[in-house]
């Protein structure tokens, strides 16, 4: 390794807080790591960590260098881009993130065409339906589903998503046709809920005559994966709420019905977001334009046309 690959892994474990997992993110071994981050202690003659054997902790002299390395690597990494941007040969390796259902029904679909596009980008796609830390976790782009809250992130719109609230025709005859938010509580509706560890109060906000209210909606189901949703709402388990695109072909068929149209969800963004450090590297361009144009694409091409105007994305 170089002393530019050293200072990259002294930051991944500055990051991540794991040898290890910073080593499995180089592709390197764990025993390499230490070395290296102990050949780096050796040349600046001070400890960078300190070390147990449950927890790796920056030292003071580890926070000081953290700021100094990071300074120094974005230097590099902007000259980097400046040459492959003239040269027009973009390489290096891309670590994205996406939720689930976006991941596998948009971005990982679009790699392979950006891939022969691109034969020197390398894509790392991680699909997770949990809400991510794009810093800490070293990435370079992330798709999201949902309200933005990071503004210390640049923002790409992708587009505005419709979403319904639907069940199984089973479930319907079974516990009968919900007009809208209220009816969903006080009938107490089985609403298949999307939860993560330490996630608030569950809630539905609903588009009614007033204007966006929030339900407090009940069920006995949750997971954190929204495609468990999809499979328990398919079989008469209960209520999803979801983006159209995602259950557009649930809906064509039948297999999957409306409910509470009077009171729709709010429609949700997709977005893509980067550091700011990344907007002057050009295979981030490359790919997030590659990959913005794909999806409204995609998403362009749904049909489904429910009450109102459901399937409609700008």
């Amino acid at each position: 390794m170089t002393y530019v690959s050293s200072l990259r892994l002294f930051l991944r474990v500055y990051e991540l807080g794991s040898m290890s997992a910073a080593a499995r993110q180089l592709r390197v071994s764990p025993a390499v790591a230490s070395a290296r981050i102990a050949e780096l202690e050796r040349q600046l003659n001070v400890r960078l960590f300190n070390r147990t054997t449950r927890q790796l902790q920056p030292t003071e002299h580890g926070h000081i260098f953290k700021e100094g390395a990071a300074r120094i690597l974005e230097a590099i990494e902007e000259a980097e881009a400046a040459v492959a941007d003239v040269a027009q040969n973009p390489r290096g390796s891309i670590y994205v993130a996406a939720p689930l259902g976006v991941g596998r029904q948009f971005i990982a679909p679009a790699v392979p065409s950006f891939k022969d596009l691109y034969p020197d980008i390398d894509v790392r796609l991680r699909l997770s339906d949990r809400r991510i830390d794009i810093t800490a976790e070293g990435l370079d782009v992330a798709f999201v589903l949902g309200l933005l809250e990071d503004s210390s992130m640049r923002v790409r719109s992708v587009a505005e998503c419709p979403r319904v609230l639907c069940a199984s025709p089973a479930y319907v005859a079974r516990r009968g046709m919900p007009a809208d938010g209220r009816a969903l509580v006080e009938d107490r509706h089985a609403c298949l809920q999307l939860r993560f560890p330490g996630a608030p109060e569950f809630q539905w906000t609903l588009t009614t005559p007033v204007g966006p209210l929030k339900f407090d909606v009940t069920g006995p189901f949750e997971s954190d994966d929204g495609e468990v949703l999809t499979a328990w709402a398919l079989d008469g388990r209960g209520i999803v709420n979801k983006p159209v695109f995602a259950v557009a072909k649930h809906l064509e068929s039948g297999a999957l019905v409306p409910v509470a149209t009077a009171d729709p969800p709010i429609p949700v963004q997709l977005a893509c977001l980067y550091p700011h450090k990344r907007r002057q590297d050009p295979k981030i361009r490359l790919f997030i334009d590659f990959m913005v144009d794909r999806c409204r694409a995609e998403l362009a091409a749904l049909q489904w046309q429910g009450e109102n105007g459901l399937s409609r994305v700008s």
